[in-house]
């Protein structure tokens, strides 16, 4: 069945959980697919998994249309939602909305995600009137790394609790259809869902949130070594990527690919002349 911004409603409502995961390409999107995923955010962490910054700060709407166009292409029924990258809506609301109508039109995304609260909902209310549906991301929201001082989790002490509370109740008021908790006590986000009529989806949240979404590279162990707290390794593609690109790089130094089933074949008498001929 094809996933909507009304099938994501009905899921919260019937108290069915909903699956996101980030996608960057053509390839995956169509494993994603077949596997039934609800939801796919490519999102701005492209810039880290995908480019190799430190950070999603230096991530543009071209590498966001580019990557987005990609995912796309490989989807049938899974919902697309794409990331506003930093700068792209902050600027002022026509910004807000041109380049969220860029994601829908070049990109092909069927929503646009945006960081932010009670700051950001005068964008969200102008996109929302162009007709493009908006996710927004309250608590640990990577484009403010710098204002947090890194990546921490949000909402602990009783001011940010009581301000993601107002955070989230703002954003569902300007029109947001669904809500991304990130590094948010468990129990605060129970509380946030409880009290929004809208999903929620938790990254480093709580069971509780409507549904969950991760960065498909660290639930497969590509990173050596990276395991956020909120991240359960469902595979160790990381680990069989390397085996397999090492046994390639051991058979071609040893001769040993490609053997004859790997190659084509030709007329002999064909390859006598050309032999005498040379």
């Amino acid at each position: 069945m094809k996933n909507t911004v009304t099938t994501l409603q009905k899921q919260k409502e019937e108290g069915k959980k909903i699956s996101m995961l980030t996608c960057y390409d053509y390839t995956t999107a169509c494993l994603m697919e077949k596997a039934g995923i609800n939801a796919i955010l490519v999102g701005d962490s492209l810039g880290m998994t995908m480019m190799g910054y430190d950070d999603t700060l230096p991530v543009t709407m071209e590498d966001m249309i580019h990557h987005t166009a990609c995912v796309a292409r490989g989807l049938k029924d899974v919902f697309l939602v794409a990331d506003m990258p930093f700068l792209s809506y902050q600027t002022s609301d026509y910004d807000a909305v041109k380049n969220a109508g860029r994601l829908i039109k070049e990109g092909h995304a069927q929503a646009v995600k945006l960081e932010g609260g009670a700051s950001v909902c005068r964008q969200i209310e102008a996109i929302t009137k162009a007709d493009i549906p908006v996710v927004a991301h309250i608590g640990l929201t990577p484009q403010s790394i710098n204002a947090f001082g890194g990546f921490k989790v949000q909402g602990k002490n009783e001011e940010r609790a009581r301000q993601l509370i107002e955070d989230a109740k703002a954003v569902e008021a300007a029109g947001a259809f669904m809500v991304t908790l990130e590094c948010v006590p468990a129990k605060l986000a129970d509380l946030i869902t409880k009290e929004l009529h809208i999903p929620t989806i938790g990254i480093g949240a709580s069971a509780g949130c409507d549904g969950q979404v991760l960065v498909y590279q660290d639930m497969l162990n590509m990173f050596d070594g990276l395991k956020p707290k909120f991240v359960k390794h469902y595979a160790n593609i990381g680990e069989e990527m390397v085996n397999a690109f090492r046994a390639y790089d051991e058979d071609v130094k040893a001769m040993s690919f490609p053997e004859a089933e790997h190659t084509f074949k030709i007329d002999e008498e064909l390859m006598e002349k050309l032999s005498r001929e040379a």
